[in-house]
């Protein structure tokens, strides 16, 4: 149980010997793992840790804490109940997709192992809207964890099916259009069609809803830059105005990989921390305090999380971290945050973006 508590152990002792699989047999066999639900329910109380100043709200939902599981680790809904027993606030289940698909051929994930990323261009694989929502409706879910399930699409039919099916099902609803992977989702990269399709969602919707954007350059990074981050603070105020309670910003970046099968995929982690803590203050200073704000790239460290937090985000959202760290990471993340918290008198998480820059780091 020490080398799973622990996510130093976990690095020199597990890590090397998973790593030594491909990644996707790696990930087989943590999904084995994760399918011992009642195990992991059992070692929650040694997994989490529960402070009161971690405790905090996103959008109307009571969370035990700001740290929650990004969508893609459970694409299919199937561990969400073992996930949960980690210790987060909330998890993302998906992204789930109106049809079954294969996704994208294989090999489809690349490993950075110095910059603790990963490349995927693995391309919505999944079993469908109806497995998923089988898995949520048969499931005792999450009991001390809200969930969102993430859903997408090439066309607003196809979203507003799935959101209508999950939604009874879900605490709420995140839209993704963002998977550098799909390139029919960048349909939705127009202001006029995400409203279009968010006015098609509103109309039946009865929990709260997110949008996971697309990452966007900073300002004078290249020939088209202001152009592309002028569209997504466009993006951004589309969604304020549609009633949106929360975005996440942001999705994995695209980049070139030779080791893929397509040559392309989406970076995360440590290599798009900074980028992440960029985006997140230039779109809060777009949709000032309208709209809530998760934040998603690179954070593996309380100290990660104070910083996003710091820089506008209402909560944080962690994926890479977990292949990197394991299961303990969780539990070390809230931790040294609560810790943070306490140094600089901070009774709540909401509090953490008022404080001067002079805060101690």
């Amino acid at each position: 149980m020490a080398l799973l508590l622990n996510p130093s152990k976990y690095r020199d002792l597990i890590r090397p010997l998973l790593f030594k699989l491909a990644p996707g047999a790696a990930q087989q066999l943590a999904d084995r793992a994760l399918s011992m639900t009642p195990v992991w329910k059992l070692l929650e109380p040694y997994l989490e840790y529960d402070h009161p100043s971690l405790h905090t709200s996103l959008a109307g939902m009571a969370l035990r804490s700001p740290i929650g599981l990004a969508a893609g680790y459970d694409k299919d809904c199937e561990h969400l109940g073992s996930l949960a027993a980690l210790g987060f606030g909330y998890v993302v289940g998906g992204t789930v997709t109106l049809s079954p698909r294969t996704g994208n051929p294989s090999p489809r994930i690349a490993r950075y192992v110095r910059q603790e990323s990963l490349v995927n261009s693995l391309g919505f694989p999944g079993k469908g809207v109806g497995q998923a929502a089988l898995r949520l409706s048969s499931d005792s879910g999450p009991a001390r964890a809200r969930t969102i399930v993430s859903v997408s699409g090439e066309t607003v039919g196809e979203i507003v099916a799935c959101h209508r099916e999950l939604e009874p099902l879900a605490s709420s609803i995140e839209v993704n259009i963002s998977s550098p992977n799909t390139a029919g989702l960048r349909a939705f990269h127009d202001p006029s069609a995400l409203s279009e399709l968010l006015a098609a969602v509103s109309e039946d919707r009865n929990r709260p809803l997110f949008v996971k954007m697309p990452p966007f350059p900073a300002a004078g990074d290249g020939p088209d830059s202001d152009a592309n981050r002028k569209q997504m603070q466009a993006l951004a105020t589309v969604c304020v105005e549609h009633g949106v309670d929360g975005l996440t910003v942001a999705n994995t970046h695209p980049v070139n990989e030779p080791e893929l099968a397509v040559g392309v995929g989406g970076l995360s982690g440590r290599l798009v921390y900074h980028d992440m803590l960029r985006m997140v203050r230039e779109t809060r200073d777009v949709v000032g305090d309208s709209i809530a704000i998760n934040a998603c790239g690179g954070v593996s460290s309380g100290k990660n999380a104070w910083d996003a937090l710091r820089a506008g985000a209402d909560t944080v959202q962690i994926l890479t971290a977990l292949v990197y760290h394991g299961p303990g990471v969780v539990r070390s993340i809230n931790r040294q945050l609560a810790l943070m918290m306490s140094l600089n008198g901070v009774s709540n998480v909401g509090q953490i973006a008022q404080l001067p820059q002079d805060a101690t780091a």
